[in-house]
């Protein structure tokens, strides 16, 4: 039996997924047809490949009692009655499970993106866009390789894919429109997702897992830039009942993110009580201000797309989290460049400490 199947809460065979499509694929002769905005990204892109085994230090491990070094006030569990009962054996457990949990999330969703990309490659109608999706294709395939060793050398447990994501993927990767997987993929999964990692990779006190999530943010980043390029060239020449079709899946969305993303299926695992917990969630201050913060690169970007209908501002009014319309997202994609630029500088100090260390003792 692999690894893999020993350590994931339920058998791999029950986690395999097909998703029919449909999709069209888009030839085009017109080669000269390039923006520059696209072509400086797919340049980046280019310039910006990197090696998940040589330039994360993988000697580094996990701390055994809470993985990732991260605040308990993040746990769905913190400050109930039962985190209170528990033992701090019963709490590394949990640490462990919420933490593999929301990794798995991260493998996972890198595969839709994966996906998703390789789909833009083959749909979207234009060159430049084509050549920005392939670089990102190779992206997408170094986050699923770092996760996915990360969850089996580290954590040794793997969760499968949330039902709630796993909606929103199969309605990215099945849609006929390529816009949509743009839109689904491109700026709302990868919004919620930088939001996620930038919360590990800023609070995280384990070197290791802090750099593996920058390093991913800083692709990221170029990829939500990407799609908000892309949508923004595109979404004026829409009709309105198209522009209404993608408003009111951003609505949707938006709102299944919020409420479902949340890792029940841990306490489902554990067998502890979800109803209990559940209602503690919904008034935990902690719990708000989490959900408030996963929209952060959500908003400013559905705001630059122009899906900034009446109907998109009273959803993100009534989720509280409207006041993101005022963030420059641009300025903080290129904030993600330079955060992992200096993780990289903090590498190459502690390698340079290590051959010091090492040519002394020799």
């Amino acid at each position: 039996m692999a690894a893999t199947q020993i350590n994931y809460t339920l058998p791999v065979e029950q986690t395999k997924w097909f998703v029919p499509g449909g999709a069209e694929t888009a030839f085009t002769w017109d080669y000269d047809d390039m923006r520059g905005s696209l072509l400086s990204l797919y340049d980046k892109g280019k310039r910006q490949q990197w090696d998940a085994s040589d330039r994360i230090d993988w000697s580094q491990d996990l701390d055994p009692e809470n993985p990732m070094q991260l605040p308990d006030e993040s746990l769905l569990i913190f400050g109930t009655p039962m985190w209170d009962r528990m033992t701090e054996a019963e709490r590394r457990r949990f640490r462990h499970h919420a933490q593999a949990w929301q990794i798995s999330q991260f493998l996972h969703g890198e595969q839709g993106a994966l996906i998703c990309t390789a789909k833009i490659v083959q749909t979207v109608p234009d060159i430049d866009s084509k050549f920005y999706a392939a670089t990102q294709v190779a992206d997408e395939a170094r986050h699923v390789e770092a996760y996915s060793r990360l969850l089996r050398e580290k954590f040794e447990l793997a969760y499968p894919i949330n039902p709630h994501l796993k909606t929103l993927l199969d309605q990215a990767i099945s849609d006929r429109r390529w816009d949509f997987t743009y839109l689904a993929m491109q700026i709302l999964i990868e919004g919620l997702a930088l939001a996620a990692f930038q919360r590990i990779r800023d609070y995280s006190q384990n070197p290791l897992s802090a750099a593996i999530n920058a390093y991913v943010m800083q692709d990221e980043a170029r990829h939500v830039a990407f799609g908000r390029l892309a949508l923004r060239d595109y979404y004026p020449h829409l009709t309105q009942k198209e522009r209404d079709e993608r408003e009111e899946f951003v609505q949707e969305a938006c709102w299944l993110m919020r409420d479902r993303f949340t890792g029940f299926e841990i306490l489902e695992h554990l067998d502890l009580p979800v109803a209990e917990i559940r209602e503690h969630a919904e008034h935990s201050e902690a719990m708000r201000l989490f959900r408030t913060f996963l929209f952060s690169r959500i908003v400013p970007t559905v705001r630059d797309i122009g899906l900034w209908g009446p109907r998109v501002q009273k959803t993100y009014t009534d989720m509280g989290v409207i006041m993101f319309s005022q963030i420059d997202s641009a300025e903080m994609l290129a904030q993600d460049q330079k955060v992992a630029e200096e993780f990289d500088a903090e590498k190459r100090l502690r390698d340079l400490e290590k051959a010091i260390a090492q040519g002394e003792a020799d």
